[in-house]
């Protein structure tokens, strides 16, 4: 495919850049660049008027179908977006679960009034989602799923508990992988329901994690009750569901992914050069070789996004996962190193962290979320490759 942006997209990229330097100014200006990877709690309350204020621009859910409340981008300006919006600065977003994953979702899978009750709320920004998926032994293994919703009446009823739930201690609504079947078959048992949070019988419990924020949570539901028809496709069809959620997060939004990391790269590269380090021919290469990978990152990415179902996983993007988490944690490493004997301390009392620091702690953790690497490589193993399946014991 042709990498180059035309002339109109790149009078598009002047247009959301000049919004973003216009607005990203005065009760906005302290959430730039913050609540990214380990400092996802920061500037909270600001951050959900900044989702607001994106919503009342029509600035949010940009590659949507303008039936759906989007704006209908074609795929080089959805891109471009995301570029700028990293480029600038623009603060964690705090409708990303509502907008990237479960909006999509509906959009595909999901009955014509489920899209006119939930895809308005995210669009504007009012309506924060997270997502109900892991559970203390059923991380990568989905389908080992055991909390259970069981149809009473009008509503379904569901016990069960769900773990590193990002969001769940603010979201208004979760999209919960659930058993709804005991006696079908692993895969054909579940269902995906819509549950509103705020509610008897579910408990949210935070996890503090090493960066000192706790943006996950543990979720216990206990006699948690939904609408019966707030389950999206037909009761059994979760799993085609959930994939289809898990590849939305291969989308377009990848490259300002990309450009965070180099936001973070930029940083290290101010520091090698302040403090010396860049003159060190080892560090010099290390830099160098992370230069590349991240170029490599762009352009994987431009070329996978090229043509797309998007509610399927090609070979060439089943990479992506496994590439740019090793990526991230060499960077967090890198970062360390370029320090010195700074990383060792503190920025303030009693744990106020650099963001390097937090980004170095947070990155241990790339390789496991979403998928650890090693079940990213037997997915590339069977999916792509068509190697044989990991004996099951």
């Amino acid at each position: 495919m042709d990498l180059r942006f035309s002339a109109e997209d790149e009078t598009f990229r002047k247009e959301i850049a000049q919004w973003l330097r216009d607005h990203l100014t005065g009760e906005f200006e302290a959430v730039r660049f913050r609540g990214g990877p380990g400092d996802e709690d920061a500037f909270l309350d600001e951050r959900i008027r900044w989702e607001r204020k994106l919503g009342e621009a029509g600035w949010t859910c940009v590659g949507w179908p303008r039936e759906h409340g989007g704006r209908g981008l074609p795929l080089s300006q959805e891109v471009i977006y995301h570029e700028e919006y990293a480029r600038s600065g623009g603060p964690g977003r705090a409708g990303h679960i509502g907008e990237n994953l479960l909006g999509p979702t509906l959009i595909h899978y999901g009955s014509a009034e489920q899209q006119q009750r939930f895809l308005p709320g995210i669009v504007a920004g009012e309506q924060l989602w997270c997502q109900g998926y892991s559970e203390p032994n059923a991380g990568s293994d989905l389908a080992n799923v055991q909390t259970r919703a069981e149809l009473v009446g009008d509503e379904w009823v569901i016990s069960g508990q769900k773990v590193w739930t990002s969001w769940a201690e603010w979201a208004d609504w979760c999209f919960v992988l659930c058993r709804t079947d005991a006696d079908a078959p692993s895969h054909s048992a579940l269902s995906y329901l819509l549950v509103p949070m705020r509610q008897p019988g579910i408990e949210v419990r935070p996890i503090e994690q090493i960066t000192g924020t706790s943006e996950f949570g543990e979720v216990f539901l206990d006699g948690a009750r939904t609408a019966r028809d707030n389950v999206v496709g037909a009761p059994g069809e979760g799993w085609k569901v959930a994939m289809g959620t898990l590849s939305f997060e291969r989308g377009a939004s990848t490259l300002g992914q990309q450009l965070l990391f180099q936001n973070e790269f930029d940083e290290i590269v101010r520091i090698a050069r302040e403090n010396g380090a860049a003159r060190d021919p080892v560090m010099r290469q290390r830099i160098a070789d992370v230069y590349v990978r991240l170029r490599i990152m762009r352009f994987n990415s431009l070329r996978t996004l090229h043509d797309i179902d998007p509610t399927q996983l090609r070979p060439e993007q089943m990479i992506a996962k496994l590439y740019w988490a090793s990526l991230h944690r060499a960077m967090g490493k890198l970062a360390m190193d370029v320090l010195g004997p700074d990383a060792e301390i503190a920025d303030g009392e009693p744990y106020d962290l650099t963001p390097l620091q937090r980004r170095f702690l947070f990155t241990r953790s790339d390789t496991i979320y979403a998928g650890s690497n090693q079940i990213q490589r037997n997915i590339i193993g069977e999916r792509a490759l068509g190697l044989p399946r990991e004996p099951r014991r």
